[in-house]
């Protein structure tokens, strides 16, 4: 028997591929994005405890109601916005089970969705199976601007979703004023759906504020909008996200998210409602990576890498240009067995790389790490 295979452009990603050639040769690994660090330790003490006092069987669907409402006050807090506890939040196991749901609920064969690249690499195959079309444009060059005239202009009868990710994986750039405005002005011409990867939301530099969609009323009314407790508590192995949406649209996504994962990890949300209710953890993640980004920024001073702005995300770019002429995916591979330092080629972030030389670091890491990376990288 022989399977037709449904991705036959799909490999194994390439974090997988990076951080297992990393482990291979005992490299640092500045590829994946995790930390390697551990989360804070009254959170982890929370976990233990309602483990013990026995939350361990299966949450309700959507997430315990107490994970919700805590969920629905920092919304609110931070952003202005109203969300429906019991019909506008669904807790989720992770940021691309998230993704995944939204883009299976509205996407029907035939049906369009625009993506800006570099774009992470899990929308494609999710809009794929759904039997939809990635309609892949370009950031502009050298800031990864959004060219919103060439949005509209690819805008037809077909187009059903836009996904944005801001800040944004990999280039580390956010949406200005000026972008939201320009979205605005194109949604309200036309009937398509928004769906917007925030998981980056606490990571914001340089006391910018994190434009979200859930700010602005007439955005919020066709979005899902996806955010990440593992990147914003350093616990990214826990895989535990949610989406807010309207709730007719929450509705269908429920309808698909019970017969993708059905619930997440009890335990974990019962701490996490807790945790979040009573630290204001999230509010000073700006300034902790900020801090790392600046390091790590500083740490290559003098070397012959030229970083490119980093306004948000834990990830810095480097443009290699002066050092070689090998493309992206062979300089990755030989720094990481020759030098003893991983990253992520960018090109793979394209459905149609430009000539570029740059690669993707991760600043997630502990300053001794850091300070090691940097020493690696001045050398080369």
């Amino acid at each position: 028997m022989t399977i037709i295979s449904k991705l036959p452009n799909v490999k194994t990603t390439i974090f997988t591929v990076m951080s297992q050639l990393a482990t291979e040769h005992n490299a640092l690994n500045l590829s994946q994005g995790f930390p390697d660090f551990n989360g804070p330790q009254d959170l982890l003490d929370r976990v233990s405890h309602h483990m013990t006092i026995g939350h361990n069987q299966y949450a309700p669907m959507t997430g315990v109601p107490e994970l919700r409402q805590a969920i629905a006050g920092k919304i609110n807090a931070l952003y202005g916005a109203e969300v429906d506890v019991d019909q506008e939040i669904t807790v989720t196991s992770g940021a691309t089970d998230a993704l995944f749901t939204a883009i299976a609920t509205i996407v029907n064969p035939g049906d369009e969705v625009i993506v800006f690249d570099p774009a992470y690499d899990c929308y494609e195959p999710a809009i794929d199976l759904a039997g939809g079309k990635t309609i892949h444009i370009p950031m502009k060059s050298p800031d990864f601007a959004i060219d919103w005239q060439q949005v509209r202009e690819s805008i037809n009868a077909n187009t059903r979703a836009i996904i944005l990710n801001s800040p944004h994986n990999p280039s580390g750039t956010t949406l200005s004023t000026a972008d939201i405005q320009a979205l605005q002005a194109i949604v309200d011409d036309f009937d398509i759906y928004l769906i917007s990867d925030e998981v980056y939301e606490h990571i914001v530099f340089d006391g910018e504020p994190h434009l979200s969609l859930l700010r602005y009323p007439d955005l919020a009314a066709r979005a899902f909008v996806i955010s990440s407790f593992g990147k914003t508590y350093h616990v990214t192995g826990w895989k535990i996200a949610y989406c807010i949406a309207p709730k007719e649209m929450s509705a269908e996504f429920r309808k698909v998210h019970q017969y993708v994962s059905f619930c997440t990890v009890s335990p974990m949300q019962y701490a996490l409602a807790e945790f979040l209710g009573s630290s204001p953890h999230h509010l000073e993640l700006s300034d902790f990576y900020q801090a790392k980004r600046d390091r790590f920024r500083a740490g290559l001073e003098g070397s012959r890498f030229t970083l490119l702005p980093c306004a948000g995300t834990y990830f810095q770019m480097v443009d290699y240009s002066e050092i070689s002429e090998l493309p992206d995916m062979e300089l990755a591979h030989k720094l990481t067995v020759d030098e003893g330092i991983a990253s992520i080629p960018v090109s793979v972030f394209y459905a149609k790389p430009p000539k570029q030389t740059v690669l993707r670091f991760c600043f997630a890491k502990s300053d001794e790490t850091l300070d090691q990376a940097t020493e690696l990288l001045r050398a080369i």
